[in-house]
Order: C-alpha cells, then sequence, then structure tokens
C-alpha cells in the first residue's frame, strides 16, 4: 500500500542534534535500503558513491523527488533520498564520519584504493558485510597507521534479506535478522568503541541488535555467507549434471537436501577446531562470538524459523529465504527459456576467495585439517575456473586473487597473530577524539 506523506512523516527515524556525514558505497539491494533509511533521517548527510561505470548516473535518474521507498518488514514504509550520488571518489564530502561498504568484497580493494587520498585518519569505515579478511585488506591498501588511528568495522553479514523491486525507486526487505555481530577495531569492548556501535545501530533500523564481536580475527572465523553459499551450492549440484538447464530457477535454501545440512555441520565443525587450537595456544585470546552455524541460525531468525530440529530443517523452514532461488543464468533451449547455473556470481567471485579460503588460509597457520571443507573449495573452484588450493596447500595460481593470509605474505601463525593486533589491540588518541565527536552527534536531546 502506498504512504502518504503523513505517514511518510511518521516513519522518520529518531533525529538527533548534529549533521552526520556520511558515505556509503556501492548500488545494489543493500545501498537502496541504507539510502532509503539513513537519509530519512534529518541529522545526516548521505552520499552515495558507485565506482562502476555509469551506475552513478542511472541511480540517480531513477531516485524520485520523495526518495527511495523500502518496504519495511518490521512497520511502516521508509522514504529516504540521498544528498547525492556520485562517480568518482575525488567528490566525495571533506570530513566525512562514517563510510560504508556495502558492495561484493572482491571490489573493497578499489574502493579503499580510490578513496585513500581524500578520507582522513580517524574516520569510521568498514562494510557491510566485511567478509573474511576485511581488515587486512584494509591494513594493506590504506596502511598500518591509518587503520590504527581510525575505527575499522565490520558484520558478519547483512541486516536483512533484501531486494530491489525497482531499481532507484522501491527495495523490500523480506526479512531483518535478529542479532548480528559487529566488531570495530583497533580496540572493541569498551564504553567509547559501544559509541560507534550505537551510531551504526541507528543508521541500520531498531533491529537487528548489533552484538559486539571479540576481534576482526573472530568475524573473519564467524562469516556466515562463506559457510552457507558455496556449501549449500556443492550440495545442490554435486551430483547433478551442471551443463543441463533448468524449467525454472531451483530454490536455494527451501531446495537444500539432509546432505547438505550435515556438510554445513561438519565444516562449522572444522572453525570451531580452529578456534579450539588458536585458544589453548594464545589464551589470552577472545573468540567468545565465534559460534556453531545451528546456533548462528537460532540467534539471527529466532521465531522465522518454522523447524528447529536440525539445519536442514532450519533452512528449509525459515521464511526469511522463503522464495530465494539459485543464481541462474538464462538460456534460450528450442525457442524456450531455460536456466543455467551462474557459477560467476558473489556467492561464488566473493563467498570462496574473500571467505571460505581465507578462513582455510587460518586453518592452514594453525595446522587444522580441513577435508570437508576442502570439498567444497576444490568443487567450487572448478566451477569458477580458477586455483587456490593445489595438493591439500593453498599456493595456487589465483591466491593473490583472495584475502587469504598467505596472500599478504603470513606463513607464520605468530606473526599472522601479532601484527594484526589479534592478541593486543590498544586504543589511539585520534580514535578516542573521534568516537568522543561520534558520541556528541548521536546524544538523545533532552525531552
Amino acid at each position: 500500500q502506498q504512504a502518504t506523506h503523513k505517514q511518510q512523516e511518521k516513519t522518520k527515524l529518531q533525529t538527533y542534534p548534529i549533521m552526520m556525514k556520511v558515505l556509503l558505497c556501492g548500488g545494489g539491494n543493500a545501498i537502496h535500503v541504507l539510502s532509503s533509511y539513513i537519509s530519512s533521517r534529518d541529522d545526516t548527510h548521505v552520499t552515495v558513491l558507485s565506482l562502476f561505470p555509469g551506475e552513478a548516473d542511472k541511480l540517480r535518474d531513477a531516485i524520485p523527488e520523495e526518495g527511495i521507498r523500502c518496504i519495511n518488514d518490521l512497520g511502516d514504509d521508509v522514504f529516504g533520498k540521498p544528498d547525492a550520488v556520485i562517480g568518482k571518489a575525488e567528490d566525495v564530502p571533506k570530513d566525512l564520519d562514517i563510510v560504508v561498504f556495502a558492495l561484493p568484497s572482491f571490489t573493497h580493494e578499489m574502493y579503499l584504493k580510490a578513496l585513500k587520498p581524500y578520507v582522513k585518519a580517524g574516520v569510521t569505515i568498514g562494510a557491510m558485510p566485511g567478509e573474511g579478511g576485511f581488515d587486512l585488506c584494509a591494513i594493506h591498501n590504506l596502511g598500518s597507521e591509518f587503520c590504527r588511528h581510525s575505527n575499522i568495522f565490520a558484520l558478519e553479514t547483512l541486516p536483512w534479506a533484501c531486494r530491489i523491486l525497482e531499481y532507484g525507486k522501491k527495495v523490500e526487505v523480506l526479512g531483518t535478522k535478529k542479532e548480528v555481530d559487529v566488531i570495530v577495531s583497533p580496540k572493541h569492548g569498551t564504553t567509547k568503541d559501544e559509541v560507534v556501535t550505537e551510531v551504526l545501530h541507528k543508521l541500520v533500523g531498531r533491529l537487528p541488535e548489533l552484538d559486539p564481536a571479540d576481534n576482526f580475527l573472530a568475524v573473519t572465523l564467524m562469516n556466515i555467507n562463506s559457510v552457507w553459499h558455496p556449501t549449500i551450492s556443492y550440495g545442490f549440484y554435486r551430483n547433478r549434471d551442471v551443463t543441463v538447464p533448468f524449467d525454472e530457477p531451483p530454490l536455494f535454501y527451501y531446495g537444500a537436501d539432509e546432505y547438505t545440512g550435515e556438510k554445513l555441520s561438519k565444516i562449522s565443525d572444522e572453525v570451531l577446531e580452529i578456534k579450539r587450537v588458536l585458544l589453548e595456544k594464545y589464551p589470552s585470546l577472545h573468540l567468545h562470538s565465534l559460534h556453531h552455524v545451528s546456533e548462528w541460525m537460532l540467534r539471527s531468525y529466532g521465531d522465522d524459523i518454522g523447524d528447529k530440529t536440525s539445519i536442514y530443517t532450519m533452512l528449509r523452514t525459515n521464511k526469511g529465504y522463503r522464495g530465494l532461488t539459485h543464481p541462474m543464468r538464462e538460456v534460450q533451449v528450442e525457442g524456450q527459456t531455460k536456466y543455467l547455473p551462474n557459477f560467476r556470481y558473489r556467492y561464488f567471485t566473493e563467498d570462496l576467495p574473500m571467505g571460505l579460503i581465507v578462513t582455510r588460509g587460518i586453518a592452514e597457520l594453525a595446522g587444522v585439517k580441513t577435508p570437508h571443507m576442502d570439498d567444497v573449495i576444490l568443487w567450487c573452484q572448478e566451477m569458477l575456473g580458477k586455483e587456490y588450493l593445489v595438493d591439500g596447500e593453498l599456493k595456487g595460481k589465483d591466491l593473490e586473487y583472495t584475502r587469504a593470509p598467505q596472500r599478504y605474505g603470513f606463513k607464520n601463525l605468530d606473526a599472522f597473530m601479532q601484527e594484526n593486533h589479534y592478541l593486543d589491540d590498544a586504543p589511539t588518541k585520534a580514535v578516542e577524539n573521534h568516537v568522543s565527536s561520534l558520541a556528541t552527534k548521536v546524544e538523545t536531546p533532552a525531552q
């Protein structure tokens, strides 16, 4: 139902007295939601940056005067129009408060390089989701000193399942997650860093709850997309001829079988073995936020799940997954439209090199065997035509296009843990000043 202007006023989010400059990077589903949500506030100045050729012009021209309409699963529709949509990093506003990446992780490096001359140390910059190794990528491209003097954050997954209904005009939130882990580095868990989390929480909406993760390592290892998407794809296609077209796109989550549910559980067990080995070697390390995928499902979707018996039943009865299909590409067969798997979709091009491969790299440094993970990686890399895992080691020719620790030269676990400050994160003065500024900008005015 079309909301009236009066209803639109009711859906304005709670506002605060000082303007916050927000840069949103991307142009897809999540950017549509964020643009609508954040621009609906009158205490924000929102700029959208897309470096994809022509996308900024296309999005700017598509957005109507009333803004992007977000059909919200939790209440009234929200309307918001960003203040600017730009296609060049040099046009970003000065003195940005927050930079949010909501785009495929294989593009993070391109955006970080482009923005480096135009953002100042002390900014809050991060990704939704971070995928694996976002901190490694940020340090590699922005420099260790910049990152140590800034707030680098990541959400372990998007806050919602969403899809564009009409480009630039209408987006739908299919299901809002109940809880999502978030990490703010260099120092997390203090009152000051909780201010950054509070700001992010206000920007994405009242739900999900943003739970503090222990550190970037925990978020990397808890990267649900890296387990979900490659493994469910492997489970579905493992005994199928992928050259035989389908009459219609098959269901992704609702089409999973019991074998796939068990495979997901076994891969999650391997991740938890990495956790056990790391905690044994580094007793002061905190990885409390790293859970089994079955627990993640219950925490994220709760009562949206109809049958909580097993991972298999949870996948097939979660209303947030209803109707979602495998990524496909259309083909014409004897004058009829058929469908073949699209192995160039982000489930493969993103969730493998920026996800499962990163976890596999940490396992290799820790000396943890991962036979179930390897099954999925070997099949996925064959479908992609890539080479990451060779003879049981991450030494393939395409490793340079991943965010595995080995890509950044790490061959020793101690060096990896120490150089990335997973054991000794400490706040810097610049960060303390920045979070104090953010605290002012989110302070609720007296009633």
